[in-house]
Parts: structure tokens; C-alpha cells; sequence
């Protein structure tokens, strides 16, 4: 058997499991320190924590506040239905597996009516907690920058789609009033680990679902020939953190785009569109082709199409034959090509990009 799923949330009860005591029985209920432990424990690795309580909401909110730790938790559902509905209303507004979400509570009876309803969660004992934070499920691969802001991420996500709701205006006149802004740059040392987190945690905006390593990542970087960008994005909402992923070589008559990968989190704001574009114009300026590898799967639908609608086709093209092979396996890759033209910087947000066309090599251009 391989290494379980990541528990990317964890849903908590709160009397006699989050605090102890009894809230609606009077009891003056308190968090120990050993929870206050594994509460900010959590939240530093990145795995999100929910609320899921058998209380009156607007006590039980007060309360968490009073005890300093309400910031920690995104969506609580705090009210008297049956606690697998309210799991599996936190799972679809995460948009995550039910196998990457995780239920604690003191009862037997509530841990069995999740676990009979959404088999895939898997639940624990309060006692069971703190043990379990070396465990393999309570362990991320890497734990970076990113990781101990994600909840943050997820909450400013949150008032977004809440003020969308709310705008009156199109959806291009909403981004704009985001004050979006990109940033392309290249990536650092110390931003290794977030890039391997993005070859391994996206999957529907991946170019070829291939994933890069540390040794792999170090080595691109010092080769001249390749770039291994960053791409990040933020608004007045706050950071999006790093949201994208390129890996190309470049060479005298054409650029080979290795992977592209872009974060599920950014697709409303068309990131991929912004970063094809500004790509394809950074490659006409150098006047070179560009050749993409890409390779279907089962969920990366999306990726081919962005890549078409950028201007990639199978046309025959003498410059197919000077990138290397792909790395690792091979099956399924698909060379793609297109002649690139000069291409408008973004409608909808800011963009801060390196310049690759060579008219000022590796500093920081402004393109929007």
C-alpha cells in the first residue's frame, strides 16, 4: 500500500473535544495548551481546520473568539443537524476529496454517523490527536511560505466570492475592481519548495503531470539554457501566494515550454490566459518558435484548452526537432507548436514580469 492521503482539512467538534466542558450546560469550557499546540501546528503546515458543533452559533463563535483561536477556522458550521452533512458541506465549499478530510469528536455515536455516511473520512478520538501529528496523513511532503498562509488564502477567498455575489457590474469590470496583480519572476533557493508543491498538488492546470523534484529543480536552475519561473498573484484582498509554473529552455531558434502548471484557485481570474500571452509576446519580441509539451489526463481538460486557445496547434514545424525529449516517461506527450506574434498585456490585472527576450536579461520589466 502507498503513503495515505494528506488530510487537508480537519473538521473539529468543540464540547469536550476543541475545549473542555460543555458550553450550553454553563461550563466555563477552555482549550489546552496542548490543543493550542496542535491548532497552530496545523495551520503552520497548511492543513485547514473547521468547526463542526452541536451548539447555538452565535455562543459558540463568541466563545472561540473570547479564546483567541476563531481565526483558525474557516466555514464552521455550528447548529443541530447531523454533523456527516455539515463534513460533506465543508468538503464541496473546499472542493476536496472526502478522502483529504478528517472529523475529531469525543462521541462514538457522532464519529460513527460520519463515518457510515462518508466512509472516506476518517475520524479520531480527541485522545488520538496529538499522537497522530507525526503521522504520514498529518505530514505534508513540503511545508512552505504558502503553506502557513493557505488558510489566510482560503478566508480572503471566501469575502471574494462574497463580494461577487454582491457586484453588479460584468465579471471583466469585477476583476478589475480586485486591483489583481501577477508577478513572473525567477525562482529562488528558497522558493524550491513551493515550486515541487506545485507540480505535485495541481492537477487539473498541468501541462503533462510531471513532477519535479528538489535535485531536478536545482539542476534546471543552474543550466543557462533553462528558466524556472515563479508566477504569484494577490489583490486588495490579500496574497494568492504563488499560483504558477514554468519550465522552459531556450534556444536559438525556438523555446521549449517543459510544463506549464497553474493553481485551480486562479482559473476564474484567467491567470493561464495571462501567462500564455505574455509568453508568446516575450517569444515574438525574441523571435523565436515555441514548442509545448503537453500530455491529457484525466483532469487537465482545461490546460489543452487554454494551450489551443493561446495559438498552439500539431502543425509540422522543422523546430520540433531540436528540443530533448521529455523527461521521464514519455507516454502521451504531444509536441505542440505555434508562431508567435505579438500579443496586448492583460485587460484585467497588473503584471510584473522578467524579460526573457534579451533586450534587458534577467531583470524585472513592467508589461501591462
Amino acid at each position: 500500500m502507498g503513503e495515505p492521503t494528506t488530510v487537508k482539512c480537519l473538521v473539529w467538534d468543540l464540547d469536550n473535544t476543541l475545549w473542555q466542558g460543555t458550553l450550553l450546560d454553563g461550563d466555563d469550557v477552555r482549550i489546552t495548551d496542548e490543543t493550542k499546540q496542535v491548532i497552530t501546528e496545523l495551520d503552520r503546515r497548511g492543513i485547514l481546520q473547521a468547526v463542526c458543533s452541536r451548539n447555538d452559533h452565535d455562543h459558540a463563535w463568541r466563545r472561540l473568539e473570547q479564546l483567541g483561536v476563531a481565526e483558525y477556522f474557516v466555514l464552521p458550521h455550528i447548529g443541530w443537524g447531523p454533523k456527516s452533512d455539515s463534513v460533506r458541506s465543508i468538503a464541496e465549499r473546499l472542493n476536496f476529496a472526502h478522502s483529504a478530510m478528517a472529523f475529531i469528536d469525543d462521541t462514538p455515536a457522532e464519529r460513527a454517523e460520519v463515518s457510515y455516511h462518508l466512509p472516506d473520512v476518517r475520524c479520531y478520538d480527541p485522545g488520538q490527536l496529538p499522537n497522530r501529528l507525526g503521522r504520514a496523513e498529518f505530514s505534508p511532503a513540503t511545508v512552505t511560505v504558502d503553506s502557513g498562509r493557505r488558510r489566510r488564502m482560503y478566508q480572503a477567498g471566501f469575502r471574494r466570492d462574497a463580494e461577487r455575489e454582491e457586484y453588479q457590474g460584468t465579471d471583466e469590470d469585477f476583476l478589475r475592481s480586485l486591483d489583481l496583480w501577477m508577478s513572473i519572476g525567477r525562482a529562488t533557493g528558497g522558493e524550491l519548495s513551493r515550486v515541487e508543491e506545485l507540480t505535485l498538488r495541481t492537477s487539473q492546470m498541468n501541462a503533462t503531470g510531471v513532477h519535479y523534484d528538489d535535485a531536478a529543480l536545482r539542476g534546471l536552475m543552474t543550466d543557462p539554457e533553462h528558466e524556472v519561473l515563479v508566477v504569484t498573484m494577490g489583490d486588495r484582498f490579500g496574497p494568492h501566494g504563488a499560483v504558477g509554473l514554468l519550465l522552459l529552455r531556450r534556444m536559438p531558434g525556438a523555446w521549449h515550454l517543459k510544463l506549464l502548471a497553474t493553481s485551480c484557485r486562479v482559473v476564474s481570474f484567467g491567470a493561464g490566459s495571462v501567462v500564455l500571452n505574455w509568453l508568446v509576446d516575450q517569444a515574438a519580441t525574441a523571435g523565436v518558435h515555441l514548442i509545448a509539451d503537453f500530455r491529457a489526463t484525466e483532469r487537465n481538460r482545461m490546460m489543452e484548452i487554454a494551450y489551443r486557445f493561446a495559438g498552439f496547434d500539431d502543425q509540422p514545424c522543422a523546430c520540433r526537432g531540436t528540443p530533448e525529449p521529455p523527461a521521464g516517461d514519455t507516454t502521451g506527450i504531444q509536441r505542440l507548436h505555434l508562431v508567435p506574434a505579438p500579443r496586448p498585456g492583460p485587460a484585467t490585472m497588473s503584471l510584473d514580469a522578467v524579460d526573457l527576450a534579451g533586450k534587458k536579461s534577467h531583470s524585472d520589466v513592467s508589461w501591462s
